[in-house]
């Protein structure tokens, strides 16, 4: 789970008006639907927030499998379930896009020669 800046100085704590109870769904095959149901601090269901559904599925790559999570607007688990599959395939997508524009970033890098860490070979 990530956290914030002010998380990792300060005192880590849970805030009681933002908890939900999380469910897993799964086929075993494609992915995970995630159904996150807000409650109170006292555990009972807070009508007041909507219930969120988080999709996760993995795309397997030379370095090992590739975690893809993306969020799914959806008023139940049905019409999430039916969802998944297409934003799953564009989550897919965006993550690949971005992979290539870090791969074209990282191989057109300018190398200075003399520069710490680029090797011993010098240009005059």
């Amino acid at each position: 789970m990530a956290t914030r800046p002010e998380q990792t100085t300060g005192e880590l704590k849970v805030d009681p008006a933002s908890l939900y109870q999380e469910e897993i769904f799964t086929d075993r095959r494609v992915g995970t639907i995630r159904r996150l149901t807000p409650i109170k601090k006292d555990g009972a269901r807070d009508t007041a927030r909507a219930v969120l559904y988080v999709g996760e599925t993995q795309v397997l790559t030379p370095a090992g499998a590739l975690p893809i999570g993306f969020e799914i607007g959806a008023g139940s688990l049905e019409e999430a379930a039916e969802k998944f599959g297409p934003l799953a395939k564009e989550a897919i997508e965006r993550t690949v896009k971005e992979l290539q524009e870090l791969r074209r970033q990282a191989a057109s890098s300018i190398v200075v020669p003399g520069a710490p860490g680029t090797g011993k070979i010098q240009i005059p």
